[in-house]
């Protein structure tokens, strides 16, 4: 019997052995910033894992639960890269580009066989324009959507509805939160440690064929950009991606630890 995408990503993580293979793309602290226009990139998810349920705030697997399998898929938006997560048929929207890009976000959900309704979270890694810019628009079009941010950056953050503030310990959507500030105080990483993919926002960008640190132009304290980078190496992961530049697929953690390495 055939079996429709749609179809397909609702059930991932309920039983169905299959393999997805997704990809997207955008990254930047402002237009100026993104010299890199990121190509499509894909994830594989694995192929079985338990249920589990998520709710209005941050969500995490019950005891003894692996949360089902994650797909993600990079939305390009110009100079600046947002991200769609998708987890038994559910999807999270990580940054939302400039104001304008809401429609490049809906175009790859429906892509990816998904609409708005099926958004239930929306996570910020930072404050600046460039990854807060379209919130109002996906706000508006997901209503069933939490939004979620670094505690410092949201007095800074314009929203329709309030946001959840988030920081190291927390989980949203079976996604551990990693506070790191220096590019803006509130700045967060998101990792997903089943699959092993680290969304790093500006904390770390793609440049030089692999990882180079926060933009110096756009950060508030470089000494703490560097500290943050510096608790990322101490992470496992094997995938990267960023605000800006091309992820790094397969050794990442090595990159990003050579790197704090010569900080």
């Amino acid at each position: 019997m055939d079996m429709t995408r749609r179809t397909f990503l609702r059930d991932l993580g309920h039983g169905t052995l299959a393999v997805a293979i997704l990809g997207v793309a955008a990254a930047s602290c402002s237009r100026d910033e993104g010299a890199d226009e990121p190509t499509s990139t894909s994830s594989r998810p694995p192929e079985d894992a338990a249920t589990s349920t998520t709710g209005p705030s941050s969500t995490t697997p019950a005891d003894g639960m692996q949360a089902p399998p994650l797909a993600w898929e990079r939305v390009v938006l110009g100079g600046v890269s947002a991200y769609i997560l998708i987890r038994a048929g559910e999807a999270a929207v990580v940054d939302t580009g400039n104001p304008g890009d809401a429609g490049d976000i809906e175009a790859t959900l429906q892509g990816l066989g998904v609409d708005w309704s099926d958004v239930s979270h929306v996570i910020l890694t930072h404050l600046h324009g460039d990854h807060v810019g379209s919130l109002g628009d996906v706000m508006t079009a997901a209503p069933a959507a939490v939004g979620f941010a670094g505690a410092p950056d949201i007095p800074s953050i314009s929203s329709p509805r309030t946001l959840t503030p988030v920081g190291d310990g927390d989980s949203v959507f079976g996604l551990e939160i990693i506070a790191t500030p220096g590019h803006t105080p509130g700045s967060i990483a998101v990792r997903d440690p089943e699959s092993g993919l680290l969304l790093a926002g500006d904390a770390l960008r793609g440049g030089d064929g692999g990882v180079i640190g926060a933009n110096p132009r756009f950060t508030d304290d470089m000494a703490l950009a560097n500290e943050s980078i510096k608790k990322l190496a101490a992470l496992q992961f094997d995938t990267v991606v960023f605000g800006h530049g091309e992820p790094v697929i397969g050794g990442a953690s090595t990159q990003v630890a050579a790197l704090a390495a010569t900080l």
